[in-house]
């Protein structure tokens, strides 16, 4: 064992220093080239070098096996991989290669001699190595007997010895090295190596090839880490050896100070100044100006190791890193420019459009005015967010987004106040400072899920931030100084408008964002999602198609919302189908058809809502809006022998429980009018449901319908066929207007109605809705319910008419006496 270990040991031949530095004949005058990121390789020193960079370990492997000797130079760019000649040092040195190790990575580790400086003439050749002709430069040292040179020597000698007793880093053995080096030359190169100075300091020694000018320039960077070594020396024996915690936080502090001060870095006081500098060029009131430069004068008088040191500082550098005013972006007046920008971003859509374009034309007529406060309200899924990036892209702002949902303090914000710790300013200042610009589209998402609890009210403090004739002078608890927000254009989104506090609502323009049409979706599907999810799913363009019939599919048999969210989601589900069958090579088909959709995504969920016929009496269709967009609904009423109970079902709410209840009574007081036997309702009990009872229903707007549903049980006659009604009623019989007219229409026309009854006030909300959506439909508008049973209900009855058993009419005999 012992045996092989002597065997397998390879023994490093170097030569003395003073061998490898007199004068060789033998020297090739061209080298392969070596750049040095981080060294300079002196004549006579001993260096290891690890290789990394690919061209490199070629050449070094192809000088081992030759002559072994190379030229090294130091690369003064020391990031470049491809160092060109502008990126090297003229003034290297030849080496010999003394080892050369190969790592397991790959990389070359070689141990390099020095022997004698060169200077580069030229560059022959940069590939597959960097090859260069060279000149040698001779050692040249002053004559050692001379006084001068004697002096100089022993200085150095003298000034290292110092710095060994003053660095107790170095170890004791390099006094001993030092003291066997005889020659000046090698003594000087073995000092420049190892001293702690810069690598351009370091070559400016190797360049200087008079010895005793090198020698000279050497002992004056070791007068410097002397006075340096010193200082320290001194710092360190002003503390006492048994301070405590916070003493001993404090020598370091000032140890960190004097070291600043004498290496020219930024002292506390500095750092201080130039905020004051940076402060000096905002063009803030006089009344900020004064508070910033009190609270700086407050900061200088502060101990640095003070923990309201580092919060007044932060504080300081918040104001100054704020954009104040005039640092706004500017905005693009071009309309037709922001317009074809919301068209290709967003389809449909059109009142936020024209209200953006309206905000554009103004400003740029007047060129200043107040932003307005939008809140962009409407289901989930239909653009609100994503509208808010569209319109800093068209005005040419900067974009921010504050998320509200489940928001319960009001120091979110507005900030708290710096004398809590860990205190930071509001939610809206802070995005501000990120925007770096006073004038930026702010989104407000989801402002109608801001909490209000026993916490605190978030919507509250939002009162001053979209209040236009007060937020110009907001004010947040942390920065205590008014800031002007009316720059800022604030867009809020909502899903519902029932959870905002009236006093917020009034201060916001409500635009409201209905669903998209099936035709919409499929060209948004087309324009948007399944573009966006081919590329997520790795695929490119060519690999999958789409064909109008397979989205129409997806997004009636697959979805069910107004937006196009879980449309998305349905696409991306097909494409990772196909992009598995891609990644397995199986066969597929490029162009997705109808048929295609249910073999990936299995039977459709959804099936569509449609009119059922009117062959039974006491069905009728009503029409219902919900948070997901709109939907039919039908109205369904029996009656059985019993005494004039009336029983509501479907999982209905109280307004429209009240809603049949007023609808009976209407009809009570009516009976002759519409041709009913009054002893009906006492002697059968009136059933009305609501179908899908596992769904919570509520809202007045069924009230004509369920009145419709009424009338036609008790005279047995039939609706009208494909139609559908909306509108409340009062006891008197005056139909009122209702919401959601767009949702409703639409949910109208999937399910194959051909004619809506609704109330005549409702009229300019059809006409707002535009002809696309309204084209095959008649629209009937009506004041008073006569006028609804006149149209909704047929003068046949139905096929198989029930047929009512009455008792008797009593006839009251007067007796005259």
């Amino acid at each position: 064992m012992a045996a092989r270990d002597v065997e397998s040991l390879e023994m490093i031949e170097i030569a003395s220093p003073d061998e490898v530095m007199e004068n060789e004949d033998n020297l090739p005058a061209e080298l392969p080239l070596l750049p040095l990121r981080n060294t300079v390789l002196f004549p006579g020193i001993v260096i290891p070098v690890t290789v990394t960079r690919s061209k490199f370990i070629k050449m070094i492997k192809r000088a081992y096996k030759g002559d072994k000797t190379i030229g090294v130079v130091a690369q003064a760019r020391q990031t470049k991989e491809e160092p060109t000649p502008e990126d090297l040092y003229k003034v290297g040195t030849i080496a010999h290669i003394l080892k050369m190790l190969v790592l397991p990575d790959g990389n070359v580790t070689i141990i390099i001699q020095g022997r004698r400086r060169f200077e580069i003439l030229e560059y022959i050749k940069f590939d597959p190595y960097i090859a260069v002709k060279v000149k040698y430069i001779v050692d040249s040292f002053p004559n050692t007997k001379k006084k001068e040179t004697k002096a100089l020597i022993q200085s150095i000698k003298e000034a290292a010895y110092k710095i060994l007793s003053l660095n107790p880093d170095i170890p004791r053995d390099a006094q001993v090295a030092i003291s066997n080096i005889d020659t000046p030359s090698f003594l000087t190169h073995f000092l420049s190596s190892n001293l702690n100075i810069e690598i351009a300091e370091k070559q400016l020694l190797l360049e200087t090839f008079d010895g005793g000018d090198q020698a000279t320039k050497l002992l004056e960077h070791m007068m410097k880490e002397i006075q340096v070594l010193e200082i320290k020396r001194d710092i360190q024996s002003k503390a006492s050896l048994d301070i405590d915690q916070q003493q001993r936080e404090y020598y370091l502090r000032q140890q960190i100070r004097v070291l600043q001060e004498e290496l020219g870095m930024d002292t506390p006081d500095q750092e201080v100044e130039k905020l004051r500098a940076k402060g000096a060029k905002k063009k803030w009131s006089q009344e900020v100006n004064e508070h910033f430069n009190r609270e700086l004068n407050k900061i200088l008088r502060m101990n640095s190791m003070a923990p309201e040191y580092g919060i007044s500082l932060s504080y300081a550098e918040l104001m100054v890193d704020l954009p104040w005013g005039g640092e706004n972006t500017k905005d693009n007046f071009d309309l037709k420019r922001a317009k074809k920008i919301l068209d290709e971003d967003h389809s449909g859509l059109e009142k936020v459009k024209e209200r953006i374009i309206e905000y554009l034309a103004v400003l740029k007529l007047k060129g200043d005015m107040k932003a307005p406060i939008l809140c962009l309200y409407g289901p989930p899924g239909v653009g609100k967010t994503s509208l808010g990036k569209s319109i800093a892209k068209s005005l040419g702002r900067k974009y921010v987004r504050m998320a509200l949902g489940g928001v319960h303090d009001e120091a979110e914000i507005r900030g708290h106040r710096k004398t809590y710790i860990g205190a930071m300013p509001g939610k809206v200042i802070q995005n501000i400072q990120k925007a770096k610009s006073a004038n930026p589209v702010f989104v407000l998402d989801e402002i109608d899920k801001v909490s209000r609890d026993f916490r605190g009210d978030p919507s509250s403090a939002l009162l001053e931030v979209l209040d236009p004739e007060q937020n110009n002078a907001f004010k947040d608890n942390y920065l205590e100084v008014e800031y002007d927000l009316s720059k800022v254009l604030f867009i809020a989104t909502a899903n519902s408008l029932d959870t905002i506090s009236a006093p917020l609502r009034d201060r916001m323009e409500i635009i409201e964002i209905s669903g998209y049409t099936v035709e919409e979706k499929v060209e948004i599907a087309k324009k948007h999602l399944i573009p966006k999810q081919i590329e997520n799913h790795g695929l490119k363009p060519r690999d999958l198609k789409f064909d109008n019939e397979a989205i129409v599919k997806l997004v009636e048999g697959y979805t069910r919302e107004s937006g196009v969210r879980t449309l998305e989601q349905k696409v991306g589900s097909v494409v990772r189908k196909i992009a598995k069958k891609i990644a397995m090579s199986e066969s597929y088909t490029k162009t997705i058809k109808e048929a295609d959709v249910e073999k990936l995504l299995g039977g459709q969920i959804f099936d569509k809502d449609l009119y059922e016929g009117n062959d039974v009496a006491g069905v009728v269709t009503g029409l219902a809006w919900t948070p997901v967009g709109g939907d039919i609904l039908f109205i369904e009423s029996s009656l059985s022998r019993g005494k004039g109970q009336l029983t509501l079902s479907g999982q209905l709410g109280d307004v429209m429980k009240e809603s049949a209840i007023t609808a009976l009574s209407y009809l009570k007081t009516h009976t002759d009018e519409i041709g009913i036997d009054y002893r009906i309702y006492s002697n059968y009990d009136l059933h009305i449901h609501v179908p899908q009872g596992a769904v919570p229903k509520d809202g007045p707007s069924a009230g004509i319908t369920m009145l419709t549903s009424m009338a036609s049980i008790y005279t047995q006659r039939k609706v009208k066929p494909n139609v559908a009604m909306t509108g409340e009623i009062t006891l008197r019989g005056k139909v009122l207007p209702v919401g959601g007219i767009k949702e409703k229409i639409l949910a109208a026309k999937r399910a194959g109605i051909k004619e809506i009854i609704m109330c005549y006030r409702n009229r300019k909300d059809v006409e707002e809705v535009g002809e696309a959506y309204t084209e095959g439909l008649t629209f009937h508008y009506v004041d008073y319910v006569p006028e609804v049973l006149e149209i909704a209900l047929l003068k046949e009855k139905v096929s198989k008419p029930m047929e009512f058993i009455l008792p008797e009419e009593k006839k009251e005999v007067v007796s005259s006496l």
